[in-house]
């Protein structure tokens, strides 16, 4: 019996696309498992489609933002919110990625641990604040972008990523979204 990814209770996956079985094995290949955010979504292919779409071009599309700095910024909106899925998935990216998985704790647990250049530092303040309250961001938090090098591209892509991940967080958090086991230990 397969263990569920949510306390949702859809169907039992069938008849998806094959755009979305390619989708599927490819994430297989190159993973080595289907991400359960992936099989949450699969009950609407629209839906699936569309989360895929917009985390792709976030996290994998061109960006001056470094793959293992969207991820930091994943981990650290991640851990404000206290969500686990993302936590548990993303973490795993962050001790991949940097090859440090002391690195990938300190972002799980508090990113200030970490030995952040200032750069870093500055985004990954950015989107805490943007997190915690996204009402009191003013030119003053983006001036401290700029200030540490990021262009208005880049702080678009700040934004972006942290908005995204605030959004995943609250779907995972409200259907009780499970990580994959594999994630626990990759990377250590």
């Amino acid at each position: 019996m397969t263990k569920p990814v949510t306390a949702l209770h859809f169907p039992p996956l069938e008849g998806l696309s094959e755009a979305t079985e390619a989708y599927f094995d490819k994430c297989r290949e190159k993973l080595g498992l289907v991400p359960n955010v992936l099989v949450a979504y699969a009950f609407d292919e629209a839906k699936l489609n569309a989360f895929t779409q917009m985390y792709n071009d976030l996290m994998l599309g061109d960006s001056v933002l470094s793959k293992l700095e969207r991820e930091m910024i994943a981990v650290v909106v991640s851990s404000v919110n206290h969500c686990y899925y993302c936590l548990t998935a993303h973490g795993a990216a962050v001790r991949q990625l940097s090859g440090d998985p002391m690195f990938g704790e300190m972002m799980v647990m508090n990113y200030r641990a970490a030995k952040l250049d200032p750069r870093r530092k500055a985004m990954l303040d950015f989107a805490v604040k943007l997190t915690e309250t996204p009402d009191k961001i003013e030119e003053a938090d983006r001036r401290a972008l700029r200030d540490a090098g990021f262009s208005e591209h880049d702080i678009w892509d700040i934004a972006s990523v942290t908005a995204f991940f605030n959004m995943s967080n609250r779907i995972a958090a409200a259907v009780d979204m499970h990580p994959n086991d594999e994630y626990h230990a990759m990377a250590r």
